[in-house]
Formats: C-alpha cells, structure tokens, sequence
C-alpha cells in the first residue's frame, strides 16, 4: 500500500481556512454574550465571510480526497477517516444541543462532509468531468427553491425557500456542488502527478508553520475551538 503523500501547501491553505473559522467564531461569541451587536447571518459582509470560509474548506475537501485516494486507494482507509467525522458530527450535535436546544446542529458542515465525502468517492473515478458535474449541482442549488423541501429532514437536501433556524445548516446543494469542483481540480492536478508551479512550490516548502498545524489538525482544531473561546469568555464574564 503506497504511502499517503502529505503536501504542506494544502494543508496551509486548510489551515488558512481554520484561521478564518476561529475569528468569525470568536466574533459570533462576542455576539452571543452581547459584547457586540451584529447581525452575523443575515448582514454582510458576515454572509460573505462565512460563505467564502466553507467554500475554502469544501475545495479542499473535494481535492484532498482524490490525493488521499491517489496514494491509498482502498476504501479501508476511506472508512476510517469517515468515521472520524461521523463521530465529530455526533458530538457537535450533542454539544449544541446542550448549549442551543431547540436550534441544535443537526446538519451542519461536518454532517455534511460525512455525506459528501462518500458521495464524491464513487464519483471520483469521473475525474476532471467532476468539474461540470459540480457546476451543474452548484447551479440547480442556487437557482431551485421550493417549499416543500423546508421542513426537516428534507431541507438537508437544500432547495428551501426559507432556511431552517440552527445554529449551523450546510445542505447538500448546493455545497456538493463545491466539493465535486474540488475533485475535478483535483483530478487535472493528478495529472500533472500533483507538481506545483514554481510561483506555489517555495509555499509548499516553507509555509506558515502556524497555518500547516491547523490545517494538519483541522478536525480536532474545529471539535476544541468553541468550547475553549467560549468557555474563556463565559468566565471572562463571570469575572467582570
């Protein structure tokens, strides 16, 4: 079994990703105990932000898989990384569930990983046709909406035409749609056997060594993260 091939540059970029993530959730904290007054998921440029973060992170997604899959292409250890999200998943609706009730997150961007990650693996062998496939599916989640998909569970599919009130809410379209155009890039880079361009490769071989241990860590990062920056702030308040 050939050796996962482990490229410093995409894990910077996740990381880069995971940086933005804890300052919009930092922000958001600062909101929930009324430091600040914002509108996060509703004005912009919070939408924006937010948008442009999972974004990021579902790229990535999509084309780390095809280069995990190019190194160890069996399904065992495709299992054993999807079962870790899984389990993240769980405790991430457990969690909010404790802290938010009824706004609990049932399907937010790991739920949705979970299902896009298995997905996007049997479609894997279509290569750089994930590229239309993705455009397709980002499409028809942008443009079709209809009542009947609000109430849950169905509006983990996506085309509502109201959003459902959770915490966090990532539905399969049109964010498959992101995933898929990760693999197709994914798929072109393949064939060039992953080489990057001579502008990216000094990135690759001296990135913020900061940005490389979040995107390294990113799962565990994205699991601890909340519940340290509010747990500080909750004591800073008692405190204060």
């Amino acid at each position: 079994m050939a050796e996962t091939r482990r490229l410093p540059l995409v894990d910077a970029l996740r990381g880069f990703a995971v940086a933005q993530m804890i300052v919009y959730h930092f922000i958001y904290d600062l909101n929930y105990f009324g430091w600040v007054r914002l509108r996060l998921l509703i004005d912009q440029p919070w939408v924006g932000w937010r948008t442009a973060i999972v974004t990021q992170f579902l790229l990535l997604v999509g084309a780390s898989l095809v280069l995990r899959t190019a190194y160890k292409p069996g399904w065992r250890d495709f299992w054993n990384r999807w079962l870790q999200i899984v389990a993240a998943a769980a405790l991430v609706s457990a969690g909010s569930g404790l802290l938010f009730g009824a706004r609990f997150i049932w399907f937010g961007i790991l739920h949705f990983i979970a299902v896009a990650l298995i997905m996007v693996r049997l479609l894997a062998p279509l290569g750089s046709w994930n590229l239309a496939l993705g455009a397709g599916a980002l499409a028809l989640g942008l443009l079709l909406a209809d009542p009947a998909f609000n109430p849950a569970p169905l509006n983990a599919i996506g085309f509502v035409t109201q959003k459902p009130h959770n915490e966090d809410y990532v539905p399969l379209f049109p964010w498959i749609g992101v995933v898929l155009i990760g693999a197709g890039l994914g798929s072109l880079w393949a064939r060039r056997g992953f080489a990057l361009a001579m502008p990216m490769a000094p990135l690759n071989e001296s990135p913020p060594r900061t940005l490389t241990f979040l995107g390294t860590w990113a799962l565990t990062v994205y699991l601890v993260h909340q519940p340290v920056l509010m747990g500080a702030l909750f004591l800073l308040r008692k405190l204060s």
